[in-house]
């Protein structure tokens, strides 16, 4: 089937009512009076986050004018009404109500930071909307009515922190975002260092808008760690490495980060700043397997200007795309139906490589990687294939525990 013309529907954060125009997920025409399944799309294109959730705007533009070039689903055509949520908290949860209870959507994809996703998921599970959260977070979310797509830190910290401290030495002192997936984040750097033989000497916890690292830096120095492990998050956090490189430390004490690049750091920072920062996620743009090298191309293509394309952008893709084989199995927009159909094997070949469903936790096993900042771009060191979501001490067992809504946390 073939559409005649294209049409997104984007919902400005200052003008919730007003539709604007913006590049095509949409099309109508052929469909006759079948009407559209829905999608809400809730991400940040203003504000600190925007570098992130821009190119996972594109992606989910993509997943769906794919499936709508392909006939779209059950016969009918999908449209996504997109929310600008401009890095603002206040703004996920009225815009989630406003999807949930008057636009109606049949499924969201969205949310960026944590506290994002925890804004919005007991909304959608009053409301009984479907959920897809497409980032790499802290993990341990156990919720039926909500799939995580993204990395866990049992996939990708677990890799980080090991190769950091065989690289560089044992004593760590961690930087983190103070708010959940710092906090969680840092716990789980702690447990690694620990498994692995070394100590933490410090943890310091840092609001997402602060900009000023001189006694942080100052206090490292003093502490004199081996490695920095940095889970900072967004556009103001991004000082810190330019603060660290004026300070004369860039080359004496190295950084790893779970975060690094998410908001084009390696582009926006000078070499001298970002090169040899280790970081390891579930996708790098710099992959070079034909399915990665067709998604950046389709992306760059459509929007010359975007942003880097993180595993956010390469999970929303594969979010939307694993969401669309879960209605095809079901050959339903029934959210109980789907539910099921997901955690029956779903799985789909995506620009990371193969990603699969975990029925028991909702999560995803997929490809992880581990690489170094070279020259302004990622050089990828390590693949390591289908790793699972979770570790074995994970509480999450939505088989047995089906209605469990909670949000499970490591203890040290």
């Amino acid at each position: 089937m073939s559409f005649s013309r294209r049409r997104f529907l984007r919902h400005s954060a200052l003008a919730t009512t007003t539709l604007i125009a913006a590049p095509a997920v949409f099309r109508s025409g052929a469909y006759g009076a079948e009407s559209p399944i829905v999608i809400g799309s809730l991400h940040d294109q203003s504000g600190p986050i925007a570098a992130s959730g821009t190119p996972m705007v594109y992606a989910l533009q993509l997943a769906v004018d794919e499936l709508n070039a392909g006939g779209g689903l059950l016969g009918r055509p999908l449209k996504v009404i997109h929310y600008d949520t401009q890095s603002n908290i206040q703004m996920y949860s009225q815009f989630a109500q406003q999807l949930a209870v008057k636009d109606k959507v049949d499924v969201v994809h969205g949310g960026i930071t944590s506290a994002s996703r925890e804004a919005v998921r007991p909304t959608f599970d009053r409301f009984k909307v479907l959920y897809f959260y497409n980032v790499l977070y802290e993990g341990g979310v156990c919720d039926r009515n909500t799939f995580c797509t993204g990395t866990t830190p049992a996939q990708t910290v677990e890799k980080l922190v090991p190769s950091a401290m065989k690289k560089s030495g044992k004593k760590a002192y961690i930087i983190a975002a103070d708010y959940n997936y710092g906090q969680i984040t840092a716990k789980w750097m702690t447990k690694y260092v620990k498994d692995n033989g070394g100590e933490v000497l410090s943890t310091d916890f840092f609001p997402l808008d602060v900009t000023n690292f001189g006694t942080t830096i100052s206090k490292i120095q003093a502490a004199k760690p081996d490695i920095i492990l940095s889970a900072l998050v967004g556009g103001n956090h991004t000082a810190f490495y330019r603060q660290w490189t004026s300070a004369g430390m860039k080359g004496k004490i190295p950084i790893a980060s779970t975060t690094f690049g998410l908001v084009n750091e390696p582009s926006t920072l000078d070499a001298a700043e970002s090169d040899s920062i280790l970081g390891a996620y579930g996708y790098f743009e710099e992959l070079t397997t034909p399915a990665s090298k067709s998604f950046v191309e389709k992306i760059k293509k459509a929007h010359p200007d975007t942003p880097y394309i993180s595993e956010l952008a390469a999970c929303t893709y594969e979010g939307v795309m694993l969401w669309a084989a879960g209605v095809k199995k079901a050959a339903s927009i029934d959210r109980m139906k789907v539910i099921a159909a997901l955690e029956d094997s779903v799985a789909f070949d995506g620009p990371s490589g193969k990603v699969s469903l975990d029925k028991a936790t909702h999560h995803t096993t997929r490809n992880a990687f581990l690489a170094e900042v070279k020259d302004r771009k990622w050089s990828v060191l390590e693949s390591y294939s289908d790793v699972k979501p979770a570790d074995t001490a994970s509480v999450c067992d939505l088989v047995k525990n089906p209605n469990d809504t909670k949000q499970y946390i490591i203890n040290l």
